[in-house]
Parts: C-alpha cells; sequence; structure tokens
C-alpha cells in the first residue's frame, strides 16, 4: 500500500512539473507571437498583462481571442480576387472614379480620394444606376423584405449574423422554404456564434424544401469558441436586382410594437448596379462555407437600371489586408469641411478614428454622436464611456439616446456622404469581423439621414463635460479598468 501511494506521488509530482513546464512554454510561445504580429501597442499591451495578471485564464483568453487571423489568411479568398471579371471590373471602376465620369455633383466629387482608396485596396466598385431606400427599424424592414423575397424568381440569396427562432424568424423561414419549393435557389449563410447553432426545426423545414444553408465557421461553444473573426454582415440579395444591407439582424426585437420605440436601427433597400457588390461579397462567403464556386454567370449579373444614385459597398474582414471600412471612415471625418452625424451603439474607437474626429471638431467641424444612454452591455458602455471625456474636450457633441436602445451605424459627413451598414464604431468591427457598409454619395439620402438624426436627438440627452467630470469616482474607475480591455472587446 505504501508503495502504491510513493508510486501515486511521484507521478502526479512529475505530471504537475510537466505541466507547469508545459504552461510556461505556451506564455513564452505566446509572448513572442504576440511582439512578432507587431499588432497594435494597446491590443499587444492588454493581452500581455492578461498573460502576466490571469495565469491560465490569460493564456485561454489569448488562444480564443487574440489570434491574428488576418494575418495568418485562415480566411483566404485569392481563389476569387483571381478571378479576371473581378480585377477587369474593378480596374474600370477606378479609371471612372480618377475621371469623375461617375459623379456628376461638383462637392461630391472633390471627395475622390476616398472612392479611390475603397477601390484600390477593397475592389469596392462605384457604380451610379441605384436606387437607395432608408428603412428605419423593422416595422419598415421587414415588411419590405418580406414582399421583395415573395417577388423573387431565380434566386435569393441571405446571409445574417443573428437569424432568431421568434415571431420574424418563423414568417422569414416559411417564406424561404415556400420559393424552394417554387424552384427559386435559396442559399443562406448564417454565423455559428450570433445564431447560436440554427434551431432544428429550420433545419428540418429547409431540408424538406432544398434551401441550402451552412453555418459561417461552425463552433462547439458558440459563447467562447473563435468569438473573434465572426460574419457580422447582413446581406438579402434577390435575382441580382434587390439587395437590403444594414444594422438588423432577424429578431422581433427590432420590431417596435403599439408605437413605442424601443429598438432604433437602420436599414437599406437598394435597386441597381450596387446589388452587384452585394452578390460578390455574398459569394465569396458562400465559397469559403460551402467550397462551391458560384460562376458568374447572367442570372447573378442582370443588366438593369434603377435610378441614379451613387453608391460603393465596401466589405472588410480577415479575409483583407487592409480594414477598408475603418480606412473610409477615417478619410471622410479627415476630409469633413462642415459636420459629421455619426449614430453607433458601440464607440470604442482604435487611435486614427479617435485622431480623426478630435482634429475635426478643434477644426471648428461640427461634429456630434448618437449614443445609447443604457447599453446592452454593461463593460462594453463603461468601456466606451471612458474615451467621452476626450472627444467632449476636443469640442465633439454626444448625446445619449434614451428612447431604447439604438443600434443605427450610421454616417453622413457635410449633408453630401452617407454611411449605412453593419460596422460599429469599434476595434471588433474595424479589425476582427466581416462586416459591410454602403456609402453613398447623394445629397437626397444624406438629408434624409440628417432628418432622422435630428429626430432622434429629440429622445437623447446632452453629455455635458461640466457634469462628465463630476461623476463619482466610482464609476470612472469602472470605466477606466474597461476601456483596458477595449481591444478585446
Amino acid at each position: 500500500m505504501e508503495e502504491v501511494k510513493s508510486w501515486l506521488h511521484i507521478t502526479w509530482r512529475y505530471t504537475y512539473i510537466t505541466l507547469i513546464i508545459g504552461y510556461y512554454a505556451l506564455v513564452i510561445w505566446a509572448v513572442i507571437k504576440l511582439l512578432l504580429e507587431n499588432k497594435n501597442p494597446l491590443k499587444t499591451h492588454s493581452y500581455l498583462l492578461a498573460l502576466i495578471l490571469i495565469p491560465v485564464l490569460g493564456l485561454l483568453i489569448y488562444i480564443l481571442f487574440g489570434q491574428d487571423y488576418r494575418r495568418n489568411k485562415l480566411f483566404s479568398r485569392k481563389a476569387a480576387i483571381d478571378q479576371a471579371r473581378i480585377n477587369e471590373y474593378a480596374e474600370a471602376q477606378l479609371k471612372l472614379a480618377s475621371e469623375h465620369e461617375l459623379i456628376e455633383d461638383k462637392e461630391i466629387r472633390q471627395r475622390a480620394n476616398m472612392i479611390k482608396l475603397l477601390l484600390s485596396n477593397n475592389h469596392s466598385f462605384l457604380s451610379k444606376n441605384n436606387k437607395i431606400t432608408l428603412l428605419f427599424n423593422g416595422e419598415q424592414k421587414f415588411p419590405e423584405l418580406i414582399k421583395c423575397l415573395k417577388q423573387a424568381k431565380d434566386h435569393i440569396h441571405v446571409e445574417y449574423y443573428i437569424f432568431d427562432e421568434d415571431q420574424i424568424g418563423n414568417e422569414i423561414a416559411e417564406v424561404l422554404a415556400g420559393k424552394a419549393k417554387e424552384g427559386v435557389t435559396v442559399r443562406f449563410i448564417y454565423d455559428d456564434v450570433g445564431t447560436s447553432h440554427i434551431h432544428k426545426s429550420y433545419k428540418k423545414l429547409f431540408d424538406r424544401a432544398g434551401v441550402e444553408y451552412y453555418p459561417f465557421m461552425p463552433v462547439y461553444i458558440p459563447k467562447l469558441s473563435r468569438a473573434n473573426y465572426r460574419d457580422h454582415r447582413k446581406i438579402v440579395v434577390i435575382d441580382g436586382k434587390v439587395g437590403f444591407v444594414g444594422g438588423m439582424n432577424v429578431a422581433d426585437r427590432y420590431i417596435n410594437k403599439n408605437g413605442k420605440i424601443t429598438w432604433r436601427d437602420t436599414h437599406l433597400k437598394i435597386e441597381g448596379d450596387a446589388v452587384n457588390s452585394l452578390q460578390i461579397i455574398f459569394m465569396l462567403n458562400w465559397y469559403f462555407v460551402s467550397k462551391k464556386w458560384l460562376q458568374f454567370s447572367e442570372n447573378y449579373f442582370p443588366v438593369h437600371q434603377a435610378g441614379n444614385q451613387c453608391v460603393q459597398i465596401a466589405a472588410s474582414g480577415p479575409d483583407s489586408d487592409w480594414a477598408s471600412i475603418m480606412q473610409a471612415f477615417f478619410v471622410a471625418i479627415s476630409n469633413a469641411k462642415s459636420q459629421v452625424l455619426i449614430t453607433t451603439p458601440y464607440f470604442i474607437p482604435n487611435e486614427p478614428i479617435l485622431t480623426a474626429l478630435s482634429t475635426a471638431a478643434l477644426g471648428g467641424v461640427d461634429v456630434q454622436i448618437i449614443f445609447p444612454y443604457k447599453g446592452d452591455n454593461k463593460i462594453v458602455q463603461a468601456a466606451s464611456m471612458s474615451y467621452m471625456k476626450e472627444v467632449l474636450e476636443a469640442g465633439v457633441k454626444v448625446h445619449l439616446y434614451t428612447g431604447g436602445f439604438n443600434h443605427s451605424k450610421t454616417m453622413v459627413v457635410d449633408g453630401m456622404i452617407s454611411s449605412v451598414g453593419t460596422a460599429n464604431m469599434d476595434f471588433r468591427s474595424f479589425d476582427q469581423n466581416f462586416e459591410v457598409n454602403a456609402f453613398i454619395y447623394n445629397r437626397s439620402i444624406a438629408n434624409q439621414l440628417i432628418e432622422r438624426f435630428n429626430e432622434d436627438k429629440k429622445q437623447c440627452l446632452p453629455l455635458l463635460l461640466s457634469r462628465w467630470q463630476q461623476r463619482p469616482i466610482r464609476r470612472r474607475l469602472a470605466e477606466s479598468s474597461s476601456r483596458l480591455l477595449a481591444p478585446l472587446l
């Protein structure tokens, strides 16, 4: 008996030593890898602090959240980018943008540096033959979406971060299944973290109807596994003629009932050539999730003219060498002459965006931000509020929305350039997730968004620097502590 105890003691001792050595070897590997990746210093410091101050858990956080898949090319889309048609189209559009042939408005043409940026680094095609319809809140978006889905004749492509099993989710799922039974090709991508695995009832429904569906980066533990690098896009393309993009997922919470606004959001319906860009973005992700390449046939890219509004669709994510949407934001804000209006549910800007906003405000530009009075995540909200002192001191006007949760992701610059899409003003949207935004070069759309911004301001409280500086020390400490985690949120 004593010999068995002695053997167990020795075995446990050597196992313990092996585990300790293994752990520190992994920590050293993680530190070296962090340093060699040359990440943003703030992000590097955050992960180093986690590794040093939180044993075991810090290493787990880095493994789950800190891997640089952009640099590692996990999401390589070379097979699609090498397609001659995409490259030829991009070159032609870049030439048109350089010659200002697509944009008639002289003042907007002067902003061609942003147009060229998106064309050069992301093949974000500029198109003129478009009609844009702004859709505010779920009660406007979903009826219009369902109407267009029911009119589909050839194909429906759907890509969503969240697709809930609730009343609106069931209704849209039934429409998709019904169209598939009619012979319409229906393809559906859902994010396996945002949707936390598509519900079994939907799988049965889709399997019976013939809907093709795939998860984006399947996970076993949705709340932990690869929580970065998610497909945060919301895209619908119908027959290559109509597209939907914006901030709204598929969920009942986006529908406000009894005239009471509890969830504010903004979406777009696009008709015209810009739908081609949404189609290409979907096709790239479809190839990634299914390994099926869709050919560039006329049914996916029909020739049609819907209007005369200029639109550029920008996509960003770990499959790109450039943070295209963030760069476009930076250029637009930096070149603003009179006004910048931003609505965002999360405000955790990186240094370039923070500098652009502060510099614009200090230079006399009217910079205003609408931000939720109460967020949906306490840590993220606290981290966001930690940036308010800097922007307020620079002269940025901050309005705290009290009419519910404002989930809109919009920007209007000088009453000429607008952005509506899925990207928030935070690290995650700029660098980690797959996002898509529409940049619209049109005064009419800009004016509609300005009107909505001013309507939302009526339900806001102004954040005043004098009062902000008097907040309790415990609150300031919570905000500053949360800010240390900003690159990880």
